[in-house]
Parts: C-alpha cells; structure tokens; sequence
C-alpha cells in the first residue's frame, strides 16, 4: 500500500492568517473549500467547482439541549455562535487501499483536509470542524474533545446548512424516519413543497411532522449551468440519519436528524464526533457514479480475517410468496401464536406455506445445477401466524423450524450439492428480542454451515417506539453486523437505514434494501426509471441488494396477479451490471429461467465482484452504461439500462486490452421490444471484437441491453 501522510501548516494550500478565512483545494485545485467565522463568531463555510459556487456561504452548528443532570447553574448553550478561532491545521493525505470487495480492485484515498479549532468563551467549551476535499467533493464534519464543560451531552438540531446556487433540478424522496421504499421525485427544488402531498403515499409519513420540503440523503441535483450535485452523508455510526430541510425561498437546505422515541436527536459523551456531511459535484455525471467519497470517509477495515466473506449469487423462496400471494406462515389458526403456545403438532397446515423442505430441495437442485452459492429461504420458523400484530416483541426466536422444514436435513442436502442456505431473520422491528436471541441464532447458522443472513425490520419498532433512522436503531444495525462477524457471518439487512459506506470497515455488511426494490414490481410496479436514478442517490452509500432478475415480467403468466415489471425482460438482465452489489439475487421462479434459458445464461455467466469499472454513458433518471472487468479475469461485462425513453447507445471498447480478441454475446432488446407492449422480444447474438471497436445499441423503452465479453 502507498502512503504518504505530510503535515503542512501556515499558508499552504492557499491558507490565509488564522484570523481570516482559511481556504483548501481539492488535490487538482478544481474544488475549493473557505471557512470563515461571520457576524457574533459564526461557522461559515462555501464551496467552488472551478469557479462556479456549489455551495454558497452557509452556517454550521448544533443546538443542544437541556440536560437535567448538568450542574447547578450549568446552561446549555448552543455551539452556533460566540466562537473565536484557536487554531488550523492543514494536511495532505494520499493511500490506495484495496477493498474486500468491490466495483474496483484498489481505491485511491487522496485528499487535502483543514482542520479547524473553535473556542466559545461564554461556554468555555471547544469544537472541531474538519473538512476533507477530493478532487470528487468534500466532507466536513464536527469533533469533540473531551473537555472539563462538554462530557455527555443531548443534541436537540443540527444546523448544517448547504446553500444551493439556484434553483436546481432534483431527484429526491420525501423525507421519512423509517423508510426510503418509495418512487424518486424528479423536479425544481422550488417545486418540493407543492409536489410534496403527492410524492407522500405512505398515510401518515414522518416527515409532515416538521416540514413540507423535507427530503431524504442521498440527495441528486442538477443545475442549469451543467454541474452534478449530490449531497449525502457518511459513516454515520452512533448518530441518528440525517435529512434535508429545504428553505426554498433561498434555496438553503439544513440537516434535520431523525429524532428518538422522545423527540430528541442524540445522545452524546467527548471525545467524540459526528458522521461526514458530504457533498459531491462534478460536471459529467458519469463522475457521480464512479466516485468513492463516501466509502474513503469510513476507517478502514476492522476486521482482521476475511477471508470468509465473499460476493454471492443466490435464489431462493421469495418471489413465488412475494408475487403469487402464498404464505410465509405454516397454519391459519391465530388463536394461539406466542412463542411457545402454538402446539403445530396438531395444527392444521394451510397448504400456502412454500418453505417445506420438498420445494426448497428444487431450489438447491437448481441453485447446484446453475452455479449459484446460496439459496434463501423465508417463512422457515415459527411465529409468523402473527409476526406483525400484538405479540410482535417476542414472537420469532429464530432458531425453531416450522414441522414442514427439515432444517438437519436440508443442511445435509444442501451442502452434498455444493450449496448453503441462506439465512432469514424477520425481527418485525422488535430490535431488543432480536439482540436477546442474537447469541443463540448465530450459533444456529455456524452449526449448520449458513454464512449469509438477511435480516429484516418491518414494522413499528418495538419496545421504545424509535425511529427505524434513529440513532439507537443504527447502533442496533451496527451491533448486529459486528456480532455475525464474530461468527463469521454475512449481513445482508432489508428495511434498516440508508447506507453510509460503513461496509468498508465492516465487509461483511455485504448488502442492504433500505430502498424501494424489485418487491414493488409485484405491488403494481415501479416507473422505469427508478432504476436509472438509484446509481445516483441509494447506491452512494453502498450496494443494493436489489433482487433482480425476474424475466417473466407479465406476472399472470403464472400466478394470479396482474402486475407487470416495469422494464423489458433484457433490462433485467442489464441490473446485474449496472445496479452493484457483491451479493446478486437470481429472483425469478426456476421454471420461469427455463421458459428464457438462453437469457438465462448471462445471468449464469455475470460476475458478482469486479476488478475494474468504467462508467460509459450516464444521466440521472434517463440512462445508465457501465462495463465492468470480472475478478481475477480478462473477461468484461457491459450492462446499459435506460427509462421511460428509449435511446440509441454508443458503446465505446476502449477500456478492453490492446492487442486481444474477445467473443462478444450481446443480448439486445427487439426491434419490437417495450416494456409494456411486448418486454419479452429480445435478440442474442454473438461477434469478436477488439479494443477500439464501437457497438451501437437499441434500448427500448423500460429496457437496455448486457453484454459478456470473454476474452480469446
């Protein structure tokens, strides 16, 4: 690993005197970074992306509050003004560091960072605020030391501003305390509050309790003189999630944390400090997609060994329950369903209950028979008569089958074909039972050989009543991911917080949900081009386990629902690439891949870890190309996917080797094809290609094309 770590002080990198303002550059000068105290000793700080404002001066500072157990006589006072200037520091850092997993083999971490030291007199109290720019963006963040006037103390609002240029286009969610399932919203920021009503379709969304502008990180914007803005948030650990409020009279957003079960934003003891406020600008939105801001502001790995993490395809027991109505639960009768209570012994099986141990042995032949590592399986245990109603809290112990599950025996089976299984834990959000049986379940999986759990929350949580992004919630996610690295166990977690690149210290945090996925498609659909805005705006903070590949996407073909896939069947195919994730989902029925078993193949054939990436062609919400290089291969994938419009893509061969031949298996949409008309018209075809080579492509509406390219 290269690294080099060189202190500098004084004037360098265009620093003024301690007095006035202090300026960083990004390492090839385009961004620039000044602080500055303004008026009574205010925080200030603007940024620039070659000459053009990105953001412009906006306020930062924190409101605490009140603390009954302070000292008689002691004030809460707000660290928002009243400060003076103690000192600043600058330095410079450069390191490439090799990820466990990834879109590339190595990251480069090269930035230039200004530290700045605040003292308020009346409170005799001191801050830290720390910027750190690349040449991608910037994060700032504030610390504080431990001191004889801050120990514990209880954070009432963050005021961090971000004072937009004008009036930008933006992709954004409604903000909400417990979930990001819900369709991106694309229009002016001045257009939020009138469009606010509509883009709520969740009843009773969390975000009307403080405003009709509040929106949700990550947060994508463009502006009308071409820059790329996005505005997020990284390694939030022991923090509560941040939103966006947006004053849209000056265009000023100002963070706003999801409060506790009491209305309060956190709970704090010094030293300590509070994630990175993040904001990334580029003038080619390919930039967007290509950057690893958010994962360099996390501490690197923690763990020592992981050499048992690793990217994973699988299938599973979902889709059949999800789309065709059938039962996670093994009885109808709900008269006696807590733990314990139920005798299944003489209940009555409701003959909907997929996870029987005859049809999960299909899914391990087919998972065998088609090279996939893993098969998940929900609706295994007992307590799903009523996971969601009154006797939630301790109803799952996530360690008893159901009568129909033969959980030694499917082991056994499983493993004689080379397969796992692939745990499932629905917590219902009863967070303190889950962590009460934590221990017991784990030791379940390492008995049996699972190294993989997805976990769910859904549902209010339960006992406190917090928030699915508050800051004991996150801390619940984050003690589950260390406690299944203790047991050697992948995390993949399903309605828990929007990522924030935690997964770089923590890799075995292989994926999450935490957004609106495939599920929906089943529920009515999703508009095609949500899948060409999450790149922008989810994926920032980590992948996706986004649970693609249903290729018969008229669902009445063989069930009784009449929704249907918003994108055409090569447009799944297209997911594998261009949505990243080291943990891929064969979602689709096993009868339904060999009604397509020729599409089916590149679903066979794609990788689910990458040594290189290049981002081809890209527009927030219109199209999305990407090739990407397989691990320890010469062989490359190329995934485009488009949205509501279709285009002609140009596909430039210039990232392939010099010199080499490659056999080319371009799966393409029909000249027909449409995701509503006719999804299933597609072309396969097969020609050698070479570095320098240019392939012109048709995507359909909803739809895209993938492309293997094997080296010769």
């Amino acid at each position: 690993m290269k690294k080099t770590y060189i202190a500098l002080l004084g004037l360098l990198m265009g620093m003024a005197d301690i007095a006035g303002a202090q300026t960083v550059k990004s390492p090839d000068g385009n961004i620039s970074v000044t602080f500055s105290l303004k008026g009574n000793g205010v925080p200030t700080y603007e940024m620039t992306y070659k000459g053009k404002a990105v953001v412009k001066p906006s306020h930062l500072g924190l409101e605490l509050a009140k603390d009954k157990h302070a000292s008689k006589g002691m004030k809460e006072t707000s660290l928002m003004d009243g400060f003076e200037k103690t000192g600043t520091r600058t330095t410079a850092f450069d390191e490439t560091w090799k990820p466990v997993w990834g879109e590339t083999a190595t990251i480069r971490n090269h930035y230039n960072e200004l530290e700045v030291d605040l003292s308020q007199p009346s409170s005799r109290r001191d801050i830290v605020i720390r910027f750190r720019v690349y040449d991608d963006g910037m994060g700032l963040r504030y610390e504080f030391p431990q001191q004889p006037e801050l120990n514990y103390f209880i954070i009432k609002e963050e005021h961090t501003q971000f004072a937009m240029a004008g009036d930008h286009t933006a992709w954004w969610l409604p903000g909400d305390y417990d979930t990001q399932e819900q369709e991106t919203q694309e229009s002016k920021l001045s257009e939020i509050r009138s469009r606010f009503h509509d883009a709520v379709n969740w009843g009773n969304s969390s975000v009307d309790v403080f405003s009709e502008t509040g929106v949700q990180t990550s947060l994508q914007m463009k502006s009308a003189d071409g820059l790329y803005i996005n505005i997020h948030e990284a390694a939030c650990a022991d923090y509560s999630t941040m939103h966006l409020n947006l004053d849209d009279k000056t265009m000023t957003f100002e963070s706003w944390l999801t409060p506790d079960a009491t209305g309060l934003k956190g709970c704090l003891q010094t030293p300590c400090e509070t994630p990175w406020r993040t904001v990334m600008v580029s003038d080619d939105a390919r930039d967007m997609l290509a950057s690893n801001l958010i994962l360099n502001l996390n501490e690197p790995c923690k763990i020592e060994d992981t050499s048992w993490i690793h990217p994973t395809k699988y299938c599973g027991v979902w889709w059949e329950m999800i789309a065709g109505g059938k039962s996670w639960a093994y009885t109808d009768e709900f008269s006696s369903v807590k733990l314990g209570q139920t005798d299944y012994a003489h209940a009555r099986p409701n003959g909907r209950h997929p996870a029987n141990t005859a049809n999960v042995k299909k899914y391990i032949d087919f998972a065998a028979a088609n090279g996939m590592q893993e098969v998940l399986v929900e609706g295994w245990n007992i307590g799903w008569e009523d996971w969601f109603g009154h006797w939630k809290q301790d109803v799952f112990d996530f360690v008893t089958p159901y009568p129909d599950f033969d959980l030694n025996a499917l082991n056994e089976y499983a493993h004689s074909k080379g397969v796992k299984l692939l745990m499932h834990h629905e917590t219902s959000s009863s967070a303190l039972n889950y962590e009460r049986h934590l221990e017991e379940a784990f030791n379940l999986m390492n008995k049996y050989g699972y190294d993989a759990v997805k976990t769910g929350y859904v549902g209010d949580i339960i006992p406190r009543g917090d928030h699915h992004y508050s800051q004991s919630m996150n801390n619940h996610y984050l003690h589950v991911v260390k406690e299944a690295a203790r047991h050697h166990i992948m995390v993949n977690a399903h309605e828990a917080t929007r990522p924030t690149g935690l997964c770089r210290t923590w890799p075995n945090l292989v994926g999450n949900e935490s957004a609106r996925g495939t599920e929906y498609e089943a529920f009515g659909g999703s508009d095609p081009n949500h899948t060409v805005i999450l790149p922008f705006t989810r994926l920032q903070g980590g992948p996706m386990d986004y649970t693609p590949g249903i290729l018969e996407t008229r669902l009445s073909a063989w069930c009784d629902n009449k929704s249907y896939v918003h994108t055409t069947l090569v447009g799944q195919l297209a997911l594998y690439v261009t949505m990243y994730s080291p943990l891929q989902m064969a979602a689709d029925l096993p009868e339904n891949y060999r009604k397509y078993n020729d599409a089916f193949q590149f679903i066979k054939d794609v990788a689910c870890d990458w040594d290189d990436s290049r981002y081809l062609e890209a527009e927030p919400a219109r199209y999305v190309t990407v090739a990407r290089k397989a691990k320890g291969t010469d062989n490359w994938f190329v995934g485009g996917k488009t949205g509501l419009a279709a285009r002609q893509s140009t596909i430039r061969l210039d990232f392939l080797d010099k010199g080499r031949k490659y056999e080319a298996t371009i799966y393409a949409d029909g000249k027909d094809a449409d995701y509503e008309k006719n999804p299933s018209a597609y072309a396969i075809t097969k020609r050698t290609v070479k570095k320098g080579d240019v392939l012109r492509l048709w995507e359909a509406r909803g739809g895209g094309f993938a492309i293997s390219l094997k080296a010769l």
